[in-house]
């Protein structure tokens, strides 16, 4: 399995999904996209087609077969792109965890989309102070503001790994994530997808885009955690933990 990262954070973010299904026999990789956590962080770069890039050279060079690709937020993004622009020939199962597509932002016509504003708005909120804009975005993104319980040390870590990110990186990203439009990648998806979203996802609409890209994609299934924040990964680490497993064994 290989699993692809949200915004602002880094492979560690999958570590509760990683030892979990590693214990259970299964292979598991995670990578750190360009410019985040343990990569390097060129200046350019930071568009879905050079993500996608990035995951067929990772493939290649390990020489992957068979691969479960997980994204998850802008991650699924990632893993559509490579599918769309690389084809699926070692790809056996997808899982759109909370992702972006297949639209996030107002673009292409896509009026249901977040107003482009929202997204100017967390670029000035970066470029004026990174490190207190993301610890602000963490409640929302947790749920800690609609009740989910998440810990001091949960924060700190999130905190800690986005802060490793290239400042470049992070504010590219956000341009990258809220105006790629990926309906025509949805098209072209072969392999059987999981859809999971959180239906009190604050970040990323459940509407207009788990529910909608489970409708483009021929025969994908579409779970819907209810209440579950846009970090359900952490806040409903168990409950994903068995959906992942079921899928890879069904």
């Amino acid at each position: 399995m290989l699993f692809s990262h949200g915004w602002p954070l880094n492979a560690d973010s999958w570590e509760y999904q990683m030892n979990y299904l590693s214990s259970r026999g299964y292979r598991t990789i995670a990578f750190d996209r360009r410019g985040f956590g343990r990569s390097s962080q060129p200046w350019n770069g930071y568009d879905y087609d050079t993500f996608a890039d990035d995951i067929a050279q990772l493939i290649e060079h390990l020489d992957l077969q068979d691969v479960t690709l997980v994204g998850f937020s802008m991650g699924g993004g990632d893993v559509s792109r490579y599918i769309a622009r690389h084809g699926s020939s070692r790809v056996s199962r997808l899982v759109l965890l909370g992702a972006v597509t297949p639209i996030f932002g107002q673009v292409n016509g896509f009026e249901k989309g977040v107003p482009l504003d929202v997204f100017s708005g967390i670029r000035a909120g970066l470029l004026k102070d990174r490190a207190q804009f993301i610890a602000d975005f963490g409640p929302m993104f947790y749920g800690s503001n609609q009740g989910q319980v998440v810990s001091d040390g949960v924060f700190a870590q999130t905190l800690n790994n986005a802060l490793l990110a290239s400042f470049k990186g992070t504010v590219d990203c956000v341009t990258a994530f809220s105006e790629t439009d990926f309906r025509e990648d949805m098209a072209k998806i072969d392999v059987p997808t999981l859809v999971i979203h959180g239906s009190g996802d604050q970040v990323v609409p459940l509407e207009t885009t788990g529910k909608y890209a489970a409708e483009l994609i021929k025969g994908a299934t579409l779970k819907v955690y209810e209440g579950a924040p846009h970090g359900f990964t952490v806040t409903h680490a168990d409950q994903l933990n068995e959906d992942l497993l079921a899928f890879v064994n069904s």
